[in-house]
């Protein structure tokens, strides 16, 4: 369809600055008596990520807001006076950026608690639930100008099984977005394995204006992860 384009982006210009050159002493994990080897390797990788040092020293929830930030960065998406949607959004690391940003209203969903933020109205739910979507479109009580989903099943290991879950959580929150977007609204969801499937990538070209695949910076390298960000909805 004219006007639609599908483009694997890798952002070049990281938000965080500082960055390891191999050269840096690297805090080494000891490892201790009833620790798993896997967390003594997951605790080793926090301590020596940049961008979990420069989440704490700008008091950002979560390394995963400078995921946002990159992609913000690159697209212009958060706008002062926007109400924006955020689906998984503990620990709140995302709704931060999007008040930074000025932002006038963020309605966030996610199965885990989150600490209150000024400016954000949280619903402790399962995105899946039934009766979820119906909730969060009560709360909203407008239209929405930017869904954000950072939402990720949990993984099994078996990569087929692994993708369908996945691909659910995708396909449910682009329906959603469907219901609540206004003209011109956003839409950006995480997805793994190459990005969207075909059939929902099909129909988001009917929908939306543009579709990107993004992998920012601060998603590491080792992961299969990268985000869909479809825009100019059609209505």
């Amino acid at each position: 369809m004219k006007g639609v384009c599908i483009i694997n982006h890798h952002l070049e210009r990281p938000m965080v600055k500082k960055r390891t050159t191999g050269r840096e002493p690297t805090t080494r994990v000891k490892s201790s008596r009833g620790r798993k080897a896997s967390s003594t390797r997951w605790l080793q990788r926090q301590l020596n990520d940049p961008y979990v040092q420069e989440a704490q020293r700008l008091g950002y929830r979560s390394r995963a807001a400078f995921k946002l930030l990159e992609i913000n960065e690159k697209l212009d998406l958060l706008k002062p006076g926007q109400v924006v949607v955020d689906l998984g959004a503990a620990p709140g690391g995302w709704c931060q950026v999007a008040v930074e940003k000025g932002v006038k209203k963020v309605i966030a969903l996610d199965l885990l608690p989150i600490e209150p933020l000024s400016g954000v109205t949280f619903l402790q739910m399962d995105f899946m639930e039934d009766d979820a979507p119906e909730v969060l479109i009560n709360t909203i009580g407008e239209g929405v100008d930017l869904v954000l989903s950072d939402m990720a099943a949990n993984t099994i290991g078996h990569k087929q099984t692994d993708h369908l879950r996945i691909m659910a959580l995708v396909e449910a929150a682009y329906y959603f977005a469907k219901d609540v977007l206004k003209p011109d609204g956003t839409f950006v969801a995480k997805v793994f394995q190459g990005g969207a499937q075909h059939e929902i990538l099909a129909q988001m070209k009917l929908d939306f204006k543009t579709i990107k695949h993004i992998k920012p910076p601060a998603s590491r390298k080792d992961s299969a992860e990268q985000y869909l960000v479809a825009q100019g909805f059609r209505g």
